[in-house]
Parts: structure tokens; C-alpha cells; sequence
């Protein structure tokens, strides 16, 4: 989607009398849908919009990386954090991981990112292929895994993004207090 599709979504106000303050917005199927209190005026409502236009711009803004983008980035990482002696055979975003933002099969060499982490942070989808590299060499989620992990600096912060994500019921809503 380029920036200029990105200024034309069309708006879709839902109003419910249930709601008391919150402004939500997602993106769907190219219109954004925005859920607001009934009783909040169009005036009121126009700027929190933009707002929320504005922010889902900048998330959905920059071009996903591809799968070659995700193997430069693993072999970066592997030389930086493995001293280069990980091996796989493959790399690549898949779009059946709903429940979860990677897996690697260690036995194949294959590692495998949702689709979802195209358009998050690229300091979220670093740490998620960190973490699947580490799989390389250690299968489990024990101590020595976690050491590999760690050693990527904005892992704690990524998987904190992550678990807020994971309590959002669309990684593409947004809401407005």
C-alpha cells in the first residue's frame, strides 16, 4: 500500500451508546473503522482521527521486509551474536502462524516468521528471528537458550510488545483515551 492509498481510507464511524470515552481504530479491508462513544460530537471526534490515522501511517508505512531481507538480516545476527557458526536451510515469512510470531524446526534448518511481524517494529522482528536463530542451537526454552537470546539488547522490550500485542484482539486496532 503506498502513502497516498494510505490518506484516502474512507472513515466508518461506528457509535455505541456502551462506550463512555474511548476512540478505537482499525484498518479493515482498506477502511478505517473507527468505534466512538454516541454521544461525542463530529468536532470532537475529528481530530482523535486524525490522530489515529496518523499513527496507523506511520506503523503500515514503510515497506515489509522480504524473505531475502529476513536472511541478510539472520546472517547479520549470526555473525554478530554466534560468531557465524549457526547453518539453516531456509528463512521465510509464512501466513498460517496465527497464535504464534515464529517456529524453527532445528532437525530441517528451517525457520519460519508470521506474516504479522512485517508490519511491526524492526527491533520486534530482529528479536522473534534472534530467537528462532537460537533454536538452531539450542531446541529448548532453557537456560542456555535464554542466554543466546539475551544477548540481542531490546529482547526484554520486545517481548514485552509482544505480550501486549498478543492481548489485543487485532494487532491493527489502536485506541484513543
Amino acid at each position: 500500500m503506498n502513502e497516498n492509498q494510505q490518506e484516502t481510507w474512507p472513515v466508518e464511524i461506528i457509535r455505541s451508546q456502551k462506550r463512555r470515552k474511548s476512540v478505537s481504530a482499525e484498518l479493515k479491508q482498506g477502511v478505517l473503522v473507527v468505534r466512538a462513544p454516541a454521544r461525542m460530537s463530529d468536532a470532537e471526534l475529528a481530530p482523535i482521527i486524525e490522530k489515529l490515522r496518523q499513527r496507523l501511517q506511520k506503523r503500515t508505512r514503510r515497506p515489509a521486509p522480504t524473505d531475502d531481507d529476513l536472511e541478510q538480516m539472520a546472517q547479520k545476527l549470526n555473525r554478530e551474536y554466534f560468531n557465524g557458526r549457526l547453518r539453516w536451510q531456509s528463512i521465510r515469512y509464512v501466513t498460517n502462524q496465527n497464535k504464534r510470531f515464529g517456529s524453527c524446526t532445528p532437525s530441517l534448518g528451517t525457520i519460519r516468521l508470521s506474516h504479522r511481524l512485517a508490519t511491526m517494529p524492526d527491533w520486534v522482528l530482529t528479536y522473534v528471528l534472534m530467537h528462532e536463530l537460537a533454536h538452531l542451537e539450542e531446541a529448548n526454552h532453557g537456560l542456555n537458550f535464554w542466554a543466546l537470546v539475551n544477548q540481542y539488547p531490546l529482547t526484554e522490550r520486545a517481548r514485552g510488545y509482544l505480550m501486549a500485542i498478543g492481548l489485543e484482539e487485532n494487532e491493527d486496532t489502536l485506541v484513543q483515551d
